[in-house]
C-alpha cells in the first residue's frame, strides 16, 4: 500500500514547523494507523478506506486499554493525515470527516499552593553539590512558567538579563517574551557565577543554562525526578511535575488579578481557550472553600 508518509512528514516539517518530538508522534501513530489496516483491515489501498475502518481502530485502542486522551490524540493524526491525502489528490473523501472523537474526562490541571511550592525551595539548601543550579531551575519553571522543554532548551543568549526577561522558543518555534522575577533572578544569577562555570568545563553543554553534573543539558527527565526528590524531602505529598509547577504559576497570578490575555501572553498559547481553563479552575477553588466552611452548605 503506498502511503505518501515521506512528503506528509516533509509538509509538516515545512508548512507546519512542527518540533521534532512532534513529529516523531505524528509518525508513530500513523505507522500504528496503516499496520491496523494492513493486519486486521486488509486495506491495500488508502482510496479503500471507510469510516467504519477508521472506528474499527479506536476500538481497538481501547481495548488495549489506552485512555480516552490518547486515543483523541491519536485519532488527531490520522485526521491531518487524511486531510494531507485529500488535499494533494490522492484520495477523494476523507473517511475520518465524519468519526466522532472519544470523549474526553474533563480534568482540572494540577496547582501547587504557594506555601508548597515556599517548601520545596526551603528544602534545597544552597550550598549542596548542585543546590545553586536546582533552586534557579524550580524558581525559573514556578517565576515564567515555563515547560520543561522549553527549560531545558534555555540557552545563555535567552537571557535577556538587563531587561529581566527570558526569550523562550515554545512550541512551533514560536518565541515569545517572559519576565523573570527578582528572587528568581537573583537564584539563577547565583547559578551562573558560582556553579555553572565548573559544570560546563566537565562536557559539551551548547551554551545551554541548566546543565548536568556531567556537564551536559539537562533532560526532561533529570528535571522531573529532581523535583521529586526535594517535593520528597519537603514533606509535600501533593503530585507534583514541572508541569504542575507551570500550572501553578498560571493559576496564582490570576488569582492575584492578573488580565487572562497577559497570562496567555506569558504561557504562550495560541488560543486563549487553552488559558481559560485556570479561571475554571479558580472556580473550582471557590467552591471547595464554599463547600468546606459556610454553615449552610450540605
Amino acid at each position: 500500500m503506498e502511503t505518501f508518509l515521506e512528503e506528509y512528514i516533509t509538509l509538516l516539517r515545512v508548512e507546519r514547523n512542527l518540533a521534532a518530538n512532534t513529529l516523531d508522534a505524528y509518525l508513530r501513530d500513523v505507522h500504528r494507523y496503516l499496520d491496523f489496516l494492513d493486519d486486521q483491515r486488509r486495506v491495500s489501498a488508502l482510496t479503500e478506506v471507510t469510516p467504519d475502518d477508521v472506528r474499527s481502530f479506536l476500538r481497538s485502542l481501547r481495548d488495549q486499554g489506552l485512555s480516552a486522551r490518547t486515543r483523541s490524540r491519536i485519532l488527531s493524526s490520522i485526521r491531518s493525515y487524511h486531510r494531507f491525502l485529500e488535499g494533494e489528490g490522492r484520495t477523494r473523501t476523507n473517511p475520518t470527516a465524519l468519526v466522532e472523537s472519544p470523549r474526553l474526562p474533563r480534568r482540572l490541571p494540577t496547582v501547587l499552593s504557594v506555601e508548597d511550592i515556599q517548601r520545596i525551595l526551603a528544602a534545597i539548601p544552597p550550598d549542596a553539590p548542585l543546590g545553586k543550579r536546582d533552586l534557579a531551575l524550580i524558581e525559573c519553571l514556578y517565576s515564567a512558567g515555563l515547560r520543561v522543554s522549553e527549560a531545558c532548551d534555555l540557552s545563555l543568549a535567552d537571557l535577556l538579563q538587563e531587561e529581566d526577561m527570558l526569550r523562550i522558543t515554545g512550541k512551533g518555534n514560536k518565541e515569545r517574551l517572559v519576565p523573570l522575577g527578582q528572587i528568581a533572578r537573583e537564584r539563577l544569577d547565583d547559578y551562573l557565577l558560582h556553579l555553572r562555570p565548573t559544570l560546563a568545563r566537565k562536557g559539551p553543554n551548547r551554551g545551554k543554562v541548566f546543565l548536568s553534573r556531567n556537564g551536559k543539558p539537562l533532560t526532561r527527565m533529570m528535571v522531573y525526578n529532581l523535583l521529586k526528590k526535594w517535593s520528597l524531602e519537603a514533606g509535600v505529598t501533593a503530585p507534583i511535575s514541572p508541569h504542575a509547577l507551570r500550572h501553578s504559576f498560571a493559576t496564582h497570578l490570576l488569582e492575584g488579578g492578573a488580565d487572562l490575555r497577559a497570562v496567555q501572553a506569558m504561557l504562550g498559547h495560541a488560543d486563549i481557550a487553552t488559558t481559560q481553563i485556570y479561571t475554571h479552575l479558580d472556580k473550582e477553588y471557590l467552591k471547595e472553600v464554599h463547600r468546606t466552611f459556610h454553615p449552610r452548605w450540605k
